[in-house]
């Protein structure tokens, strides 16, 4: 697996304190949500700093989740994109993005 250097010392960080060992991915997941709810309320409250602290735990949890199962997670990125990369629909006046039905 080919990690970049932040990915690759997060892993560490995550095996020094036996996660990836003895953590498990529905734990790790559960933990993003924990995240995704300080995400919200960092937005809701407009608070870049905590924006920024939030997006930053988030993907410190989902690579513990793919540490754990032994995945990479630009491999699951790119994956994504090339599910999306095509994809067509239209943006609501809300801001969100509602993919066309195939």
């Amino acid at each position: 697996m080919s990690y970049s250097y932040y990915e690759m010392e997060v892993v560490r960080w995550g095996e020094a304190r036996g996660i990836v060992q003895n953590g498990t991915a529905i734990s790790q997941a559960i933990k993003t949500l924990e995240e995704t709810t300080e995400l919200l309320d960092a937005i809701n409250k407009n608070n870049l700093d905590e924006v920024k602290d939030a997006v930053g735990d988030i993907v410190v949890t989902l690579l513990m989740v793919c540490a754990v199962l032994d995945i990479n997670l630009v491999d699951c990125l790119a994956s994504a994109y090339e599910e999306i990369k095509d994809r067509k629909g239209y943006l609501t006046p809300q801001g969100t993005f509602i993919k066309e039905m195939q």
